[in-house]
C-alpha cells in the first residue's frame, strides 16, 4: 500500500479547522485534522511531496522524514509541527481502517470507553457574576460534568492607559501583568457564583489566558482555593517554566498549562520541574497522538494528569479522544463549541458528543465518516475541497 495524495479542506467554524485526507492505491483513506493557523494547509501540502509513494503505515518514519525535511521551516514547533499533527493523524485513521482496528487499540487499548468533556463557557453575557452563574447553569443542564470559564475577558476594572478619563483611584492597566484589588475581588465573586450554581459534584476550572505575574497569579490562586476548583488556567505567560514553579508551589489550587508547547521536548522541562499540576496539550497542534501518548507518559511519571485543550471538528475531537483512552492519567478533554449548532452534523451518524462524554466504538480508525454535504456548506472562503494542491 501506497500514499497517493494529500489533501485539505478547511471548514469555517468557530475556528478554522483544518482537515486531511490520505490516500492510498489501495482505496484506504485517513481523515485527520491540524489545529488552525496561518499557513498550515500550504504546509501539510509542502510536506506531502515527501511522503507521497511511502508506505502509510510506517508512521514515525514518515514524521521522522518530514521533520527533517521541514527543519527550514520550524519543525521544531509552530506551525511546521501544528501541520505534521494532522497528517499523522490521518494515518493513524488510515492504519486503523486498513486493519479493521480503532486507533485505541495501536495505543495499547482502552482504560475507559468514554471521554469526558469540558465545556468552555468563555464569559457570561455582561460581567455581572450572576450572568456567569447563569451560562454556568445552562451548560450543565446539557449534560456537562465538567465546566471553564475565562477571568481576563470581560474584566470591568482593567483599564485602556490610552483613555485619559478613567478614574485615577484604579491604577491598574492591561500591559503590566499586576491584578489590581477591584479585579481581583472581580474574578473571586465570578469563579465563586459559578461554583456556587453549579454545586460541588461538578469540575470547574478558570483560564487566565497568561496574563499576570508571579506574585499576582499566587495572590489569585490563593483566593480561588476555598472554591475547590479542577484548576486554574495559565496563569503567567508560557515563556518561562521557572517562574509557573513558583506559582504552582505556592498555592493548593491545581494550575494548569501546556497548550503552547510543542513535541515532546517543549514539554520536558515542564514535567521534570514539576510546574504544574496537569498538563494541557494540545493534540493537533504539538505533534499528533504519538507525541500526546509519548508526553502522557512521561507525565505519568510524576503523577500528573492530563486534560488536553481542544478547538477541533468532531474529526480531531474523537480522534484525539481514542489516545486519551488509552493513557491512564487522562482527565478531562476540551469542548469548544458548544455555541455552534451545526459541530456534530459534520460527520455522519449524529453527533459524538453525549452527556458531555464521547463514547468511543470499535470501528476502524476514529470510527467518523464526514458529512459531505455540511463540510461544502461550510468550507471556508479560498479552500479548496480536498482539491488537488495548489501550493508548491
Amino acid at each position: 500500500m501506497k500514499i497517493t495524495s494529500v489533501r485539505t479542506a478547511v471548514i469555517d467554524g468557530n475556528f478554522p479547522w483544518v482537515l486531511v485526507r490520505i490516500e492510498t492505491d489501495k482505496g484506504v483513506s485517513g481523515l485527520g485534522e491540524a489545529y488552525w493557523g496561518a499557513g498550515v494547509a500550504e504546509l501539510v501540502h509542502r510536506a506531502a511531496r515527501y511522503i507521497i509513494g511511502q508506505d502509510p503505515t510506517n508512521i514515525g518514519k514518515l514524521m521522522f522524514i518530514i521533520e527533517r525535511v521541514l527543519s527550514g521551516e520550524g519543525a521544531q514547533g509552530g506551525t511546521t509541527v501544528t501541520a505534521m499533527s494532522g497528517i499523522e493523524i490521518a494515518l493513524w485513521d488510515l492504519m486503523g481502517r486498513a486493519h479493521q482496528l480503532p486507533i485505541s487499540t495501536f495505543f495499547g487499548g482502552r482504560f475507559r470507553e468514554k471521554i469526558r468533556i469540558y465545556a468552555d463557557c468563555h464569559e457570561g453575557d455582561t460581567p455581572d457574576p450572576a450572568e456567569y452563574a447563569r451560562r454556568a447553569k445552562e451548560v450543565v443542564a446539557d449534560g456537562f460534568t465538567a465546566i471553564k470559564f475565562d477571568l481576563d475577558n470581560e474584566n470591568p476594572y482593567t483599564l485602556d492607559v490610552t483613555d485619559d478619563t478613567y478614574p485615577s483611584r484604579q491604577w491598574v492597566e492591561p500591559y503590566n501583568r499586576v491584578i489590581g484589588s477591584q479585579e481581583l475581588d472581580w474574578m473571586v465573586s465570578v469563579a465563586t457564583a459559578v461554583r456556587e450554581a453549579v454545586g460541588p459534584e461538578i469540575m470547574v476550572a478558570m483560564d487566565a489566558h497568561w496574563k499576570f505575574g508571579v506574585n499576582d497569579a499566587i495572590k489569585l490562586a490563593q483566593r480561588l482555593e476555598p472554591l475547590d476548583l479542577v484548576w486554574l488556567e495559565d496563569p503567567t505567560p508560557p515563556h518561562n517554566i521557572d517562574a509557573l514553579v513558583q506559582v504552582t508551589r505556592s498555592t493548593k489550587t491545581p494550575i494548569l498549562t501546556g497548550e503552547s508547547l510543542y513535541t515532546k521536548w517543549g514539554y520536558r522541562d515542564l514535567i521534570e520541574k514539576q510546574a504544574a499540576r496537569i498538563i494541557s496539550p494540545d493534540i493537533p497542534k504539538m505533534g499528533g497522538l504519538s507525541e500526546f501518548k509519548k508526553v502522557a507518559d512521561h507525565a505519568d511519571m510524576y503523577y500528573i494528569a492530563m486534560a488536553p485543550h481542544n478547538v477541533a471538528s468532531p474529526i480531531g475531537t474523537v480522534a484525539c479522544g481514542h489516545v486519551c483512552a488509552a493513557v491512564s492519567n487522562f482527565l478531562v478533554m476540551e469542548y469548544h463549541a458548544h455555541d455552534v449548532e451545526w459541530w456534530g452534523d459534520l460527520v455522519e451518524g449524529g453527533n459524538p458528543l453525549v452527556d458531555g462524554f464521547i463514547p468511543l466504538n470499535d470501528k476502524p480508525g476514529h470510527g467518523l465518516t464526514l458529512n459531505e454535504d455540511v463540510a461544502k456548506a461550510h468550507l471556508k472562503k479560498g479552500s479548496s475541497y480536498f482539491g488537488e494542491t495548489p501550493y508548491a
